[in-house]
């Protein structure tokens, strides 16, 4: 006879609260519920309430992981709203900051992946080196998070000859912690064995549930925002866009270390073809119009809409993380799968549920209801 198995909301191996109520009959998951709502901040509705400029904070809080592509993404479309040209050098500055974002989020998956597979000489490995990225980046931006360095116009800070050495040389270091981790993924040993047809994802049910990222590419989709909507510099960098055909969690896994590779590539061409010129330009005064702006966020793809009213605050901002998306892909690959990998397929899509929060408003006078987001 079937049973429930809840896990959460709130428990040691989730980050973040969130419930999933798991339908399990002779140890096989058969059904699955997701709940959502646990972190609703409203941040949709303090966009209204703000200038433009102001926003930039809150866009960033959204997630803290990948906060800087966040600030992208909404400055890209407040660029939009307000007709303004980003200087190429910012364009390409934008680049490599944003990799250098991807970089310390694909590692921090992977240890957590380390983790939860009990290799904890892998996850201290892998937390160790990935201190590096974020000491770069904090020397770069002045924060190791939500360091703010897009702003509406460009971004705000320069980096100089010096200050691209130093990104050299951490990267150097970077790739010999991609090649360890690739190396796990291409011997017999725990990371295969225990991912290896886990959480198959096929290619069909992928495109049709609207996976994206590197859930998406792990079914084999050949699916980027970088290549196919180019933004930034993006469109005159060369890199892969990565994919693996089985669709199962080592699929995912290894997509994001051979990214890991590419956005290293990228921060060398981004470098070694840098532009002169400025790295700002001051907006102008928000037009009355509609806007919409994407970006490729480590985890899939992200979609920020702004309508303005010709005003310094926004009418509606509306946004669409890439974790939203993903936890509709992560019900397919829940089902037909034993309990005892729940944990590892949640974690395969890197979750982050506090910016997929939403919450419905019921009128219990008139029964109206009404859905607020993030």
């Amino acid at each position: 006879m079937p049973e429930i198995v809840r896990i959460g909301p709130y428990k040691p191996q989730l980050l973040e609260p969130e419930r999933f109520e798991l339908l399990v009959e002779n140890n096989k998951i058969i059904d699955v519920n997701i709940e959502l709502g646990y972190v609703h901040r409203g941040i949709e509705d303090l966009f209204t309430k703000r200038t433009y400029m102001q926003n930039l904070a809150l866009a960033e809080r959204i997630c803290g992981i990948c906060s800087g592509v966040h600030t992208l993404c909404y400055a890209q479309t407040a660029e939009g709203i307000m007709d303004v040209e980003v200087p190429d050098r910012a364009r390409y500055l934008r680049c490599i900051y944003m990799e250098l974002e991807r970089l310390h989020s694909h590692y921090l998956w992977f240890g957590v992946l380390a983790h939860t597979l009990h290799e904890h000489e892998v996850f201290l490995k892998v937390m160790t080196e990935r201190e590096r990225i974020q000491d770069l980046l904090e020397y770069l931006t002045g924060n190791r998070i939500n360091y703010l360095i897009n702003t509406i116009g460009g971004v705000r800070r320069d980096i100089t000859a010096k200050k691209a050495e130093r990104i050299l040389e951490v990267l150097k270091d970077m790739k010999n912690l991609s090649d360890y981790l690739l190396m796990l993924l291409d011997r017999d040993g725990a990371f295969v064995e225990k991912t290896k047809e886990v959480g198959i994802l096929p290619r069909s049910i992928a495109l049709d549930v609207g996976a994206v990222g590197p859930t998406l590419r792990g079914s084999g989709v050949k699916s980027d925002i970088r290549r196919d909507d180019p933004y930034a510099a993006y469109g005159e960098l060369d890199f892969e866009v990565v994919t693996e055909d089985e669709g199962d969690v080592l699929a995912r896994t290894r997509v994001r270390v051979r990214e890991t590779f590419e956005s290293i590539r990228i921060i060398e061409q981004a470098l070694e073809n840098l532009p002169e010129g400025e790295i700002s330009v001051k907006p102008g005064e928000p037009l009355e119009k509609e806007e919409i702006g994407r970006a490729e966020a480590p985890r899939g793809e992200l979609i920020y809409y702004i309508r303005s009213n010709g005003t310094n605050i926004p009418e509606r901002v509306k946004v669409r993380t890439p974790s939203f998306a993903n936890n509709f892909a992560l019900t397919e690959m829940l089902r037909g799968d034993i309990v005892q990998n729940a944990r590892l397929i949640i974690e395969s899509i890197d979750p982050c549920f506090a910016c997929t929060d939403r919450i419905t408003i019921i009128d219990v006078n008139t029964e109206r209801k009404r859905g607020l987001e993030s």
